[in-house]
């Protein structure tokens, strides 16, 4: 049956195809009126197709075309034609020819948009998102999402051909403490309980290794009930994967081999490292102030703390003392900023939870820094240190090493925004290896596992748990790219002994640990082999191999920064009905 819509798409038409009629069908782009010629650029998801519609040629086309706004959707019968020489697209598929019109009816018109989608100018965030089919029409965001479609495919193909199966595991489960705030489903049959939404198929996957699958992975959609940023949503996607009879380094081995081949193979991206570098969280700490490190440019932490130890300046040497430390970072050709922008690094790095910074600016008559108290030879010493070229700025802070750390790390990716450092087309994957097991969390008196209570310590920290749990390393690994965490995961606990002992450590009770973790607890006994994995963020593979710094931009539906969908209206209150049939009764505050 041949359809009556086209014959073609409007990215497909080339000089091949010259001299035959066509049928396509879209959405008007653009339209231009020449008088007794009007031309218009016909879209769909394939490209662009230039109709022209001629008075002379074909009135009642013509006189169609005449009527016909941004975004109609229309049906065009014609002829394809030579575009002239000189009048040829080499920036478009289809710039070698166009359409001349012999009909063209509209199927559907379009009233005034609340944007336009012809030009790529920002749309304020409530616009966008309430009429987001709207905005999933341009050009950017729909090529964002074909991009997506495009990563997912590859990965799929990619681990089918080593061997992974792919399983689904269930959206309504249990709530257990896992660190965020779940998502709770009333049930109906079973009246005041819940179900949770999945933060992740953590334990499912693990079930899946005991039950001898060998190789699992799943394109997972997780729930997270917490506030959303830039780089979150409620609602994400992670390609979960989980192996048996595996070490770490299998597991790394692994991703890198999927890493390298998506930017290379799938996307227009540069890839900056390969093989990727595997680098100690305390490293990490120690050189980038993060543990998710842009390493696309320098800027490195550099430790200043056995030069300003003795120093005059008593801020500096009094930290240095409590076991604190003082660190900068160099800054290239900053040296001229002016006493405003001083002052607004200092606020900057206050902001950021540090008591101010101490800045040293070099100059071709020597160094200078912003107080007195700093000896000559002290400036001197740390220009020498920090291989400080004339015309650079050298930061300081001087606080705990947590604090000197995280304002840093944050000050230098500042300051790599500012100098034009941080190029989207270059990607910089990296491992980061040898997390600690633990951190102690102070408001609850309490052990807190760094990545979660799953996770294997390391050999030889084992003895540690007993003795100094916060010594301990753990056989977490993490994927980092451009300063964002792209993938957490570890070599799991197998026996039921270790995982008991591990819950209790982070605050469970024994008894909690088997009414929320049993069904995990009484499956470890039943031959649990040596297995690990590991769940890199879709989402934000997709926003790093297109170049966005928007979570939003690579979700055909998302929502606001406070979890509203503005295009469904939602969420909204149940009707009494509802409730009743959940046995669920609001209350005010």
């Amino acid at each position: 049956m041949t359809n009556p819509y086209r014959t073609h798409t409007c990215g497909e038409l080339a000089l091949g195809h010259v001299g035959q009629e066509v049928k396509l069908s879209g959405w008007v782009h653009r339209r231009r009126d020449h008088g007794r010629l009007i031309f218009v650029d016909l879209r769909d998801r394939y490209g662009l197709t230039q109709v022209v519609f001629s008075a002379d040629r074909s009135p009642e086309a013509y006189e169609v075309a005449k009527g016909l706004r941004s975004e109609y959707v229309i049906r065009v019968q014609g002829e394809v034609v030579a575009r002239p020489e000189d009048m040829r697209n080499p920036h478009l598929k289809t710039g070698d020819i166009e359409v001349w019109a012999g009909r063209a009816d509209v199927l559907n018109p379009a009233k005034p948009l609340p944007f336009e989608i012809d030009i790529e100018k920002p749309v304020p965030e409530a616009a966008n998102l309430k009429y987001r089919y709207l905005f999933l029409r341009r050009e950017s965001a729909m090529q964002r999402l074909i991009m997506r479609h495009r990563i997912t495919h590859w990965v799929r193909n990619f681990l089918n051909a080593r061997g992974f199966v792919e399983i689904e595991t269930p959206l309504l489960s249990k709530t257990t403490p896992e660190g965020a705030r779940d998502f709770l489903v009333p049930s109906r049959n079973f009246p005041g309980t819940f179900y949770a939404l999945p933060q992740s198929p953590q334990q499912y996957k693990e079930l899946l290794m005991i039950a001898g699958f060998d190789k699992y992975f799943q394109i997972a959609r997780c729930l997270r009930d917490e506030d959303p940023r830039a780089d979150r949503q409620p609602e994400h996607t992670q390609i979960d994967m989980e192996m048996s009879f595996v070490t770490r380094e299998d597991v790394l081995a692994l991703l890198e081999e999927m890493l390298i081949g998506l930017v290379e193979e799938v996307s227009d991206r540069k890839l900056l490292f390969k093989p990727l570098p595997r680098i100690p969280y305390a490293e990490a700490i120690a050189r980038w102030g993060s543990d998710k490190p842009d390493l696309r440019f320098g800027l490195e932490l550099q430790d200043v703390s056995a030069i300003v130890a003795k120093s005059g300046f008593r801020a500096f040497a009094q930290t240095v003392a409590a076991g604190g430390q003082v660190k900068g970072i160099v800054v290239p050709g900053l040296a001229g900023l002016s006493r405003r922008e001083l002052d607004e690094v200092n606020a900057r790095v206050q902001q950021l939870g540090g008591k101010g910074v101490v800045w040293v600016a070099v100059g071709e008559g020597g160094a200078r820094a912003s107080t007195s108290h700093l000896e000559p030879e002290v400036i001197q010493a740390i220009v020498a240190q920090t291989k400080a070229n004339v015309g650079d700025l050298i930061l300081l802070v001087g606080d705990t090493p947590k604090t000197v750390a995280a304002v840093l790390g944050q000050l230098r990716l500042d300051f790599g925004d500012r100098l034009g450092l941080r190029d989207p087309r270059v990607v910089a994957f990296a491992f980061i290896v040898d997390f600690p097991m633990f951190e102690w969390d102070e408001e609850r008196q309490r052990y807190d596992p760094v990545h979660h209570m799953f996770t294997r310590p390391r050999p030889d920290s084992l003895p540690l748990l007993d003795t100094d749990p916060l010594a301990a390393v753990s056989e977490q690994y993490d994927i980092v790219c451009n300063g964002l965490e792209m993938a957490s995961g570890s070599i799991r606990i197998n026996e039921r002994g270790l995982q008991e002992k591990d819950m209790q450590m982070v605050g469970l009770s024994l008894e909690e640990a088997r009414s929320k973790f049993g069904h995990l607890l009484e499956a470890l006994e039943f031959g649990a082999p040596p297995h690990g994995g590991v769940a890199p963020g879709l989402d934000r593979l997709v926003m790093v191999l297109t170049g966005t710094t928007a979570l939003r931009d690579v979700i055909a539906f998302p929502k606001t920064q406070r979890g509203e969908d503005l295009m469904m209206d939602s969420p909204i209150p149940a009707t009494e009905e509802q409730l009743r049939e959940l046995h669920i009764r609001i209350v005010g505050d």
